[in-house]
């Protein structure tokens, strides 16, 4: 039996503060952190998301998470039971590879599948310091959680500003 479509929430606000099995941090190569929603996570997650995060690149991470991958951590005291770690690619003048983003969120997935999560919370990756555009974000976003093959009952986009919000809105609707 193919699993039924996951419901997508958008949601305006903190993904930090979201009540899910699996939030889905934006990440950068090298896993121990950094600005926006990377420091965000790892800040309020406290200690044990960086202290797994390092056994990964001790481990089977040892050149970092490529981009389009996604792994999972502990959430720490978040309020959610895992992070899933995924690395976007970058926006640069000459465009970026969509395949690659549309990865993160199929990568995600799949890993929030393999934990058995039934919700789980994403931002807009990509979208901050990576500078992929907002409204081609979106589309490419939601267009791959819909085509999607999971087991994921509920799919959060969290989005920190009212024009992230307008630009998923358009896709959902």
């Amino acid at each position: 039996m193919t699993p039924a479509r996951a419901k997508i929430v958008l949601v305006r606000g903190d993904i930090t503060e979201q009540v899910v099995d699996a939030i889905v941090n934006a990440a950068n190569s090298s896993l121990l952190g950094g600005g926006g929603v990377d420091g965000a996570i790892h800040r309020r997650g406290g200690p044990a998301i960086l202290a797994e995060c390092r056994a990964l690149r001790a481990s089977h991470y040892g050149k970092g998470l490529k981009t389009g991958q996604a792994v999972a951590t502990t959430a720490g005291l978040l309020r959610a039971r895992h992070v899933i770690h995924t690395v976007g690619p970058v926006y640069g003048s000459g465009g970026g590879d969509a395949s690659l983003l549309a990865s993160c969120y199929r990568e995600s997935l799949r890993v929030a599948d393999e934990l058995g999560a039934r919700t789980i919370a994403f931002p807009a990756i990509s979208t901050g310091v990576y500078a992929w555009p907002m409204e081609d974000a979106a589309r490419i976003a939601v267009q791959t959680v819909r085509a999607a093959d999971t087991s994921v009952e509920e799919v959060r986009f969290v989005l920190f500003d009212e024009r992230a919000y307008e630009a998923f809105a358009a896709w959902v609707s």
